[in-house]
């Protein structure tokens, strides 16, 4: 699965126009980043991402595009 069947699949699950409460218009961005999350704790060996064979990372804004921020912190093994 890539990032494009993530996006066509919660476009589908969750609607741009729907029955959100939330008066911004902007809730179905909300509802996806509240289900995606806002963190990841990932291993690091030797400066490269511990991932599995059919692992990826993905950076998500769903309502954007907006200047953000993006902080990474390594913390090492004592």
């Amino acid at each position: 699965m890539n990032f494009r069947d993530i996006i066509s699949i919660l476009d589908r699950l969750i609607p741009l126009h729907g029955p959100y409460r939330h008066g911004e218009d902007n809730s179905a961005a909300h509802v996806k980043a509240s289900l995606m999350g806002a963190s990841e704790t990932v291993l690091n060996e030797d400066g490269q991402p511990v991932l599995g064979t059919w692992q990826s990372i993905f950076f998500c804004e769903f309502d954007g595009p907006r200047m953000r921020k993006v902080f990474v912190k390594l913390i090492a093994n004592p």
